[in-house]
């Protein structure tokens, strides 16, 4: 693939093993630490992860799919406090985003060039493309790595 889109894509994709791979060698009570008092333990994080991945691939289906369609925000925090993430199977969480990430790469790779350049409307930044929507998945599982790092550092476990 040598489209505009392609470097975009294997990016994307590059993301699917990394939430897997950022937990290894962790025991539950490290994923569930909270080295700094006040943010998201490693568990929560990955949680999250897997569920913005899944609404971010149900938004790309939206603009593909269909014309100019509505995508809502949702309040990661809440979602975080309420949805019990210190409590879930982390390891399954991770393995959800990287299958979700490989289906979803899968579906993108089949589409024509043109298609990246399709909107949706979000309820907070407006008209945004399918190409802005994979990069900014892309984009935000590169944030949550570097507080993750962080915190196994913290916790004598680094990454690197």
């Amino acid at each position: 693939m040598s489209s505009p889109s392609a470097a975009l894509l294997e990016r994307y994709l590059a993301g699917a093993e990394v939430p897997l791979a950022a937990i290894q060698g962790l025991s539950a009570a490290e994923l569930t630490a909270r080295p700094i008092p006040g943010t998201w333990s490693i568990a929560e994080i990955v949680v999250h992860l897997a569920d913005s991945d899944l609404t971010g691939s149900d938004r790309m289906k939206r603009v593909i799919a269909m014309d100019r369609p509505l995508l809502l925000a949702f309040d990661e925090s809440s979602f975080a406090q309420h949805l019990a993430y210190n409590e879930q199977d982390v390891p399954a969480a991770a393995e959800l985003f990287r299958l979700n990430r490989r289906l979803t790469a899968n579906l993108l790779r089949r589409l024509p060039e043109e298609a990246f350049a399709r909107q949706g409307v979000h309820n907070v930044a407006g008209l945004i493309s399918l190409s802005e929507i994979i990069a900014g998945f892309a984009e935000h599982l590169d944030g949550h790595m570097i507080h993750l790092r962080h915190k196994r550092a913290m916790l004598g476990k680094p990454l690197d």
